[in-house]
This record gives C-alpha cells, structure tokens and sequence, in this order.
C-alpha cells in the first residue's frame, strides 16, 4: 500500500499546487485534499473533502480515509472566503489543536508535516545578524500571524512528546514570493509608493513559491539516505535583500516616515483596506530578519533552486511595472547620493552575494542596491 496524504488548505494557492505536486509521486496512493470552502482551482485526482478543520468533524476524516501523512498548510496570515482576523486566528491556533488531537488518537499516523515561518523569530532593534533554528526570540511576536505560528508551535511539540512515533517536521519559511502569492507582505509591496521607517533598510530574505512546494514533497516522505526530514528547519532562498533594493526593483517610489508615524499610516492603510499592516509588519520593516539555512541542507537535503533575489525579480516581473522605471530611479537615487556626498550605489539590477546566511546586520539608510 502506498501513502495516504491529507493536505489542509487545498483551497488556497500553495495548497492546491502541492496537492497536484504530491500525487504524482509513485509511493503516494491516494491524497485528500482537506478545506472548510471550495477550490476555485483543479486539484487532479485527489479527493477534496470540505471539512472546517476548527471542528472535531477532522478526526473522522482522518479515520475513514486511513491516512498516515498529513501536511498541515492552512496557518496563513490571510483570510480566504471571505472573514477578518478572528476567523484567521481560530483557523490557526484551534484548527491546529483540533487537528493535533486528531492526529493523536489515529494509531496509524506515521507523518506530520507543518508550515511555520520565521517570524517566529520576531523583529527587535538586538537581534543576532542570523537566527538558528535554536536561537531564542530576544521578543517574542506579541500578535497577528507571527503570534498565531509561534502558539502553532508550541501544540506542535506538545504533540511531538505525546507521540514520539511520528516523524514531525517543522518548516519555518521566510517570506514566501511567487507569480501568484497573496500575503501581507506582497499587498505592502504592491502599493504605488511604498512607507518606510525613517533611519532603517531593513534585510530581507525570501523563498520561492516552487522551492516551497520541493520542500513540502520532500518532508512528506521517507528520509532519503544520510538525511532526517524531522525537527525544525528554517527554508530560505540564499542571500539578502534591503528594503531599498526592493522598492527600486520594483520601480516604486518610498516614503521615509518616522517611526512613530508608521503606526498611524498602518492603521490608515488597514481602514480603506489596502493592505494589513499589523505591527510585526512594521517590526519586520524596521529591523529585518536574517536566518540560517545550514541545517537545512545539511540534514534536511534540500537547497532552494532561487536566491532571495531570483525569488523576489521573479515576483516583480510578474507584478508589472512601478511608477518610475528601475533603471530611472536607481539614476535618480545615485545623483542625489553624489550631491549629498554619499557613496553611490550599485546598478539596479546587481545581486548581492548569494550565501546561506548573512552575518552583517544593516541599519543604514543607504540604497545599496
């Protein structure tokens, strides 16, 4: 008999790419696609069953449908068929448990498979220049989705201790980018003009949408030999980008903001709606986030086919043009660098160096792209 996966929400994007993804792997005889609304996208021949994994209803699919992997993928930061905050609170955190408690009564679970982030991590002015997966939060998140991950995690290992026979694996991703990806992030930096915090240029990393769904198959299965696809493992593209380098690539205009003011634009921008701009966002584009992802080529056996960079000109091309051409505001950027006697900096469409991780944290206010 082959594996019997269940994928939680198949609804969404990245659901329903790995739900097409993973039933074409021969060691894999059926896949349930799990959901509380309807697909609007083919999910091949998987089995969508439409349960809202926030109730016990969860368990019994479980049970009829004998399954032993399951992939946990509905913990976002966004809500899908309509609903605010709450409904994505209770997704997250009681969706979790209930399937967590789930998990634990079926004798024949083998594999748990959970989508986390690095914001676990949080954003604060005394953060080490690279977060391990060992290394604590100087602050915790104190809400919103990176809140939400960080109590996610926390059912995890209690259920990891309940039931040391099942391979559970903890995939802490960085911000996920792609042609088609919907997060808070991407409705920041789909505005015509971006807010910034006066005084920051914040590192960033980013994983491709393909490079997630690679890892997820990989997690799913077996260990391949002289590899251990259980624990918790940071998945990120190599190097970094400053939010500068960012806003030029996308030929959007910024707009330095004291950091106090970016609480009331925050809350401007929530109230007509364009984008949630919750405060470990503005955390996030204040202090940035550096993680390593040794451990997870050295154990895990995967590395990302794009860097931050090719993740990010990946999800610009398919964003269309800002309001000033790249190669236009990087010349205007550098020409009021030389009048101010600053260092001009590099063509728009340079790439930092690629590496696992980054170790020299950036505060400045210079471009450097």
């Amino acid at each position: 008999m082959g594996k019997v996966v269940l994928v939680t929400g198949a609804a969404r994007h990245l659901g329903g790419r790995f739900v097409r993804r993973i039933q074409r792997d021969p060691e894999v005889e059926r896949v349930i696609a799990v959901d509380a609304v309807d697909p609007a996208h083919q999910l091949g021949a998987a089995e969508f069953v439409r349960a809202d994994i926030r109730r016990p209803e969860i368990a019994k699919v479980l049970a009829e449908h004998d399954v032993d992997t399951v992939v946990h993928l509905d913990v976002t930061g966004t809500a899908i068929g309509g609903g605010g905050r709450t409904s994505v609170k209770e997704t997250n955190v009681i969706g979790t448990m209930q399937l967590l408690g789930a998990c634990q009564k079926s004798p024949r679970i083998s594999r748990l498979v959970i989508k986390s982030s690095t914001s676990v991590y949080g954003s604060a002015p005394r953060d080490p220049a690279v977060f391990t997966e060992t290394t604590p939060a100087k602050s915790l998140p104190s809400g919103g989705f990176a809140k939400d991950a960080v109590e996610v995690e926390g059912y995890v290992r209690g259920f990891a201790r309940r039931r040391p026979d099942v391979a559970v694996c903890v995939l802490r991703f960085a911000n996920i980018l792609g042609p088609r990806i919907d997060s808070p992030l991407t409705e920041y930096l789909a505005l015509p003009v971006l807010p910034t915090v006066l005084g920051y240029d914040p590192r960033l990393q980013f994983v491709h949408e393909d490079d997630v769904v690679d890892v997820l198959r990989l997690a799913a299965h077996e260990p391949r030999r002289a590899t251990l696809n259980s624990g918790t493992f940071n998945v990120a593209g190599d190097g970094v980008l400053l939010l500068s380098q960012c806003a030029r690539r996308l030929g959007r205009p910024t707009v330095p903001v004291l950091l106090p003011a970016v609480t009331w634009v925050g809350t401007a921008l929530r109230t007509v709606g364009i984008t949630d701009f919750a405060p470990e966002q503005i955390r996030l584009l204040t202090h940035g986030r550096v993680v390593s992802t040794v451990q997870t080529r050295e154990l895990l056996g995967f590395s990302p086919r794009y860097t931050t960079a090719e993740a990010f000109a990946d999800f610009a091309r398919h964003r269309g043009p800002g309001l000033l051409p790249p190669e236009r505001l990087a010349g205007a950027v550098d020409r009021i660098a030389e009048r101010l006697g600053a260092p001009t900096a590099r063509p728009a469409g340079s790439v930092p160096p690629a590496h696992p991780v980054s170790v020299h944290p950036v505060h400045s206010v210079h471009d450097g792209a």
